[in-house]
């Protein structure tokens, strides 16, 4: 690994770089194969010579806590037939190709170690073809039907992942990584209590923090969810504690969230595939289940989890946090769980349908370069206090609505489907709207001084 160089923010945060610049009053620096710019006033120092941690330019920042799990690299490879099908870090489909007339496990392991490289690239409509042949070879190779649960799970398809995650289980009873991902898909597709039990396997045989966490996380919806009722619509499964809510409520509730899901298979031009899960909670059970901070009014984790404590009809308020939260999901499926949490969180507000609230402050604090950086708003909006989430949510719908305005809702949904195809935010950016994170801020801060005044 090459040493890097490490830019020392004035809010604390650090970011590791491969080469930085200064650009006037920017601050200019490359990551992978992506370049960002940062205003310089809010840096304090940058160092050189440290060694950065492990990088991935495949791998974005995740919107929301969704559990994602990748198994652990568990292919037998033989190093010559590694060498033919990875070429340059790219696959050769010739070389794939003529290995078909191999033995049926050999064509299966070429094939997986063909899905896993763009697995792990984040190329999952072409992985998914790989693993998908690999198992037409060998329906039992573990690896395979571990890496295609997971990637079913990870494009919006936990239901299908289920029977692929059950049988690699079937084959490798004792294995951890199996039985994760299988809880993983149980989690997913609503089966709580089975992804309870199926963690537990799996911490038995191998300690793993990450797993225990969302075992935990699993356990407090369980406990939340014990006397809870069901009730389904065209789209969607309901969750619900009956004193809590009245049957007119919930009526009326379910008709709102299968207008709005109408409204945005029109905008968007995607539907999830699978039943997307409603539950209703009172204020403190929402808290302590999703443990988000104070000022989160609801939250999309792969379910929509609304508290709905001394409300008892669906007023305007609650239909624009209905949709807010249902846009995520559809986000989720057009970008396959790729999307930045600026342009994430910037869809959802456009769609509720929502304008900046304070474009006069947002205007000035990109005028004299004291916004928050885009990239430093690709992660969690879940770590800041409620004044610094305030101006991440107006920054990123700003973002958002200039894109709309210039370029037209058509371009954010092809920025949204390349992020889906495995590009970088700012190769989504570049191949869409031609700019790149830099130049997209400053036409941002042009376009908000225009509409707003300074």
């Amino acid at each position: 690994m090459c040493p890097a160089e490490v830019i020392h923010l004035k809010n604390g945060r650090t970011i590791w770089a491969d080469h930085v610049t200064q650009e006037g009053n920017h601050i200019q620096y490359d990551v992978g194969e992506d370049s960002y710019s940062i205003p310089k006033s809010l840096v304090e120092r940058i160092e050189a010579g440290g060694m950065p941690p492990a990088y991935s330019s495949a791998t974005t920042s995740k919107t929301h806590d969704v559990p994602e799990f990748t198994p652990a690299d568990s292919l037998k490879q033989d190093p010559a037939v590694s060498e033919k099908i990875i070429r340059g870090d790219q696959v050769d489909p010739e070389a794939l190709s003529a290995l078909e007339s191999a033995n049926p496990s050999d064509a299966a392991m070429a094939y997986s170690i063909a899905g896993k490289h763009e697995f792990d690239h984040g190329n999952f409509a072409q992985a998914r073809i790989y693993f998908d042949k690999a198992l037409r070879f060998d329906g039992q190779n573990v690896t395979a039907l571990n890496y295609y649960a997971s990637l079913l799970v990870r494009t919006g398809n936990p239901s299908e992942a289920v029977p692929y995650a059950e049988r690699a289980v079937r084959m490798a009873p004792d294995s951890p990584d199996a039985l994760t991902v299988l809880g993983y898909a149980q989690f997913a597709s609503d089966h709580t209590e089975d992804a309870v039990r199926t963690w537990k396997r799996a911490l038995a045989l191998r300690p793993d923090a990450t797993v225990q966490q969302y075992l935990a996380k699993a356990q407090r919806d369980a406990t939340a969810e014990a006397d809870y009722s069901e009730r389904e619509s065209s789209h969607f499964s309901l969750h619900f504690e009956g004193r809590q809510t009245s049957d007119a409520f919930r009526t009326q509730l379910l008709s709102t969230l299968e207008s709005e899901y109408d409204d945005l298979v029109r905008e968007l031009g995607i539907a999830p595939r699978n039943t997307i899960t409603v539950i209703l909670y009172t204020e403190q059970q929402y808290f302590d289940v999703t443990q988000a901070p104070s000022w989160s009014g609801a939250v999309y984790d792969g379910k929509l989890r609304i508290p709905v404590r001394g409300i008892d009809s669906v007023n305007s308020d609650l239909a624009r946090v209905l949709k807010h939260e249902l846009t995520h999901c559809f986000i989720n499926q057009l970008a396959v769980g790729r999307c930045p949490q600026w342009l994430n969180e910037g869809v959802a507000q456009a769609m509720e349908p929502k304008q900046v609230s304070n474009g006069r402050l947002i205007a000035n604090l990109f005028q004299t370069q004291r916004e928050i950086p885009l990239n430093v708003l690709e992660g969690s909006f879940m770590r800041f206090n409620s004044a610094q989430a305030a101006v991440a949510y107006e920054e990123s719908l700003a973002t958002v609505q200039y894109i709309s305005d210039t370029y037209g809702i058509s371009d954010l949904q092809r920025i949204l489907q390349r992020l889906g195809e495995g590009n970088s935010t700012e190769a989504a950016l570049r191949a869409t709207i031609h700019s790149d994170y830099g130049s997209l801020e400053d036409e941002v801060g042009k376009y908000l001084s225009n509409k707003y005044g300074n």
